[in-house]
């Protein structure tokens, strides 16, 4: 419950803090696509030599 009112009161307490919070959440957004995209490219490759291997 800590947690909870800690948020609200930031959300009140200050019109410049929720901008901050916004551009943090961005930033969050873009580093979580950029390590999708990555974990993607790793589980695409292994998929391709998971099917080399088979045919060999």
């Amino acid at each position: 419950m800590s947690e909870e009112s800690g948020s609200a009161g930031q959300r009140v307490g200050c019109t410049g803090q929720p901008k901050g919070l916004l551009e943090q959440m961005e930033e969050l957004m873009a580093a979580l696509n950029a390590d999708l995209s990555e974990l993607a490219d790793l589980q695409g490759g292994e998929r391709d030599s998971v099917g080399e291997a088979g045919r060999g």
